[in-house]
């Protein structure tokens, strides 16, 4: 099972030193419409949702959006959807390209020299040109190492925010279910086998039982009483999107007659991502979450393209730590978004751009505090281990 996941992640990519010594190839940018771009990209193996427009302007609506694709000798190779969000005041202007730029391809063998190139058109364009600060932040890599952040910083680019707890756990999707429950820790596995000898059956859900799946996450929240800051409010645009290959996925687990959890799943591109989930009070004693992540793993390797599952953070939770580890298990990755990068080519545009994470930053940790304080329940508990943080 390791030589299976050695051999999805192992791409040859060069080093940022290789990159910067050799020429890179010449791009051309082209801006495009939102409602052209999500037609676009549906077919990237880096697609995300955070670079939907249908997503973005729901998500922040007051922020503009510039979809932006690259073509090498006229053949479209990645592109960015560029938030440019205008700071307090009207002091400058911070472009950010979040999980991105992405690549269309990212098994060719100049991946990675693209992925430059099309930074240094970013630079041209936002940071020298238009003087404003550009902040990237590049996905969690797949490899030991970070190629794309590792260019960014040998770039010139200055480390930036970054999550507290910063794991993404990524789950190997091209396993036969034999390999797969092998490949779980015991005591995920364990579960899993008590959740079988329950009465529960997996159900794929048509995007028309939203509704149904909203109703259960709306109880569990109020049950649990944590403060919701995600981007649930944005699921109706994308379930309502035209693009069928950017349209999540809905799936059930029914105890009987009732339905106990659900989840949605982002299925584009090469690697699948879980979004939202929600239970009822019946799905743990049940164990309905190790059954419903079991069956959803098996969907997205029969029905879609993806290699693998990301299963998100934790958000400083030690069980959630503990069920996507072990689930995870010996075939998967457990690897850290990297800080953000940022780069001006006038220090005033660093300074404001600077300036204003360092207040953001300071306004979630308060928060955080607070919520933790109004809420034990919201109380951060896993110990960071660094030595996770390189799986």
């Amino acid at each position: 099972m390791a030589a299976v996941a050695d051999r999805l992640i192992d791409s040859g990519t060069p080093s940022a030193s290789a990159l910067r010594g050799g020429a890179l190839p010449h791009l051309v940018a082209e801006r495009l419409s939102g409602a052209d771009w999500d037609a676009l990209i549906a077919d990237f193996d880096e697609v995300c949702q955070e670079q939907m427009h249908a997503f973005a302007t729901t998500r922040w609506p007051g922020v503009e959006q510039e979809p932006v694709v690259f073509r090498l000798n006229g053949e479209v190779v990645g592109g960015t959807l560029m938030m440019v969000q205008r700071l307090p005041l009207g002091i400058g202007r911070i472009a950010v390209s979040k999980w991105a730029p992405m690549l269309r391809d990212v098994h060719r063998p100049d991946a990675e020299a693209i992925r430059a190139a099309m930074v240094e058109l970013l630079v041209a364009e936002f940071a020298d040109r238009r003087r404003q600060m550009l902040s990237i932040l590049p996905r969690a890599a797949l490899a030991q190492r970070n190629a794309a952040y590792d260019w960014l910083m040998d770039r010139g680019f200055r480390r930036g925010s970054e999550l507290l707890f910063p794991n993404r756990y990524i789950v190997n999707l091209r396993l036969t279910d034999e390999q797969q429950r092998k490949s779980f820790s015991q005591t995920w596995r364990r579960q899993l086998n008590k959740a079988e000898k329950a009465d529960l059956s997996f159900e794929h859900g048509a995007a028309s039982r939203f509704g149904e799946f909203e109703a259960l996450y709306a109880a569990m929240t109020d049950r649990k009483q944590f403060p919701d800051h995600s981007a649930f409010d944005t699921l109706g645009a994308l379930f309502d999107t035209p693009v069928e290959t950017l349209r999540p996925e809905l799936f059930f687990v029914r105890n009987g007659g009732e339905v106990v959890a659900g989840a949605v799943i982002f299925k584009a591109g090469e690697r699948a991502v879980y979004l939202y989930g929600a239970t009822n009070d019946q799905a743990l004693p049940l164990r309905a979450g190790y059954f419903l992540h079991w069956h959803i793993i098996r969907w997205l390797r029969d029905h879609t393209r993806a290699d693998w599952y990301d299963l998100g953070g934790t958000d400083g939770f030690q069980g959630l730590h503990q069920f996507k580890k072990g689930m995870v298990g010996d075939a998967g990755v457990i690897r850290p978004v990297p800080p953000v990068a940022n780069y001006a080519s006038h220090p005033l545009a660093y300074i404001a751009g600077a300036g204003a994470f360092a207040a953001r930053d300071a306004y979630y940790h308060v928060r955080r505090r607070l919520e933790g304080w109004r809420n034990p329940r919201a109380r951060i508990d896993q110990v960071r281990q660094e030595q996770e943080l390189n799986r």
